[in-house]
Formats: structure tokens, sequence, C-alpha cells
């Protein structure tokens, strides 16, 4: 069996501003470790500035119970879509992931913002579980900014 790229996708409704979201996504992820600090533990800037593409931050998250580590490199940003593409390229996903991307997007109508998490993967081997637990995380996190911004 040939292990293919897959694809996880989750979209939420967010009251807070679409904008606002993406900046903090984008700009601030040092703030998400304030906000939900249950399930992100730290984020650490290793390489280029905040927010560019080839910057490198690393993650410290609650996932499943344990404290895993997961290091990014932004690979895509497109402002106008409010879009982020990140590429994992060291840590504990890659015990069990020969590649793995998180897209984060945000689509703006008028009150509504639909934020959208894509995860596209290549797993190790068939046994393998697919990120639903990750995505889950993502969707956690999602809420927990939201409910800091309404405050």
């Amino acid at each position: 069996m040939s292990l293919e790229v897959r694809k996880l996708v989750s979209e939420i409704n967010i009251k807070c501003d679409g904008d606002v979201f993406h900046e903090m996504i984008r700009y601030e992820p040092h703030h998400i470790s304030r906000i939900c600090s249950d399930k992100i533990q730290n984020v650490d800037i290793h390489e280029g500035e905040l927010g560019t593409i080839g910057s490198v931050k690393s993650w410290k998250l609650i996932h499943d119970g344990k404290e895993i580590m997961a290091k990014e490199v932004i690979e895509e940003i497109d402002d106008e879509k409010k879009l982020i593409k990140k590429k994992i390229i060291e840590g504990d996903l890659l015990e069990y992931y020969k590649s793995f991307y998180i897209t984060m997007h945000v689509e703006t109508k008028g009150e509504n913002n639909l934020v959208t998490w894509i995860m596209e993967y290549v797993k190790k081997n068939a046994n393998v579980p697919d990120p639903h637990t990750l995505m889950e995380l993502c969707i956690n996190v999602t809420k927990d900014i939201e409910t800091h911004h309404l405050k």
C-alpha cells in the first residue's frame, strides 16, 4: 500500500474579528500561550521575524494529555485570504508522519468569520491514526482565542 497525502479539514464560525484572529496567529503566537496555557505551553521564535515567510517557531503543546513539541516554518502567507501555511520540520509529529502541513485561513462575510484549519500529511505507516485529536486541539484553541477577544 502506498501512503498518499491525506487531508483533514475543519471549519468553525467565530464571532470575534477575523482580521484580529489572523493577526494573532501570524504576529502574536506568544500571546496564545497566555490565552490558553492549558493547551499551548510555550512558543519560541528561532529564525526570522514573526509573521514572515521562512520564519521558524517551536510550539510546546499539550496533546492527548502529553507535552509535545512541534517546530514549524511558515511557507505561505496570503493577507487577502487571511491564510497561513506552515510545514512541521521537527518534533513529535514527525515520529508518525513523513510530512505534515497545517494551513489556517479566515473567510470574512459581514459579521461572520469562518476559520478553516487544514492538515495535510503522509503517515509513516498504515497503523498511524489520522490527526483528529490534533485538529480538535486547533478548534479548541480557536474557541479560546475567540472567547478572549469577546471579553
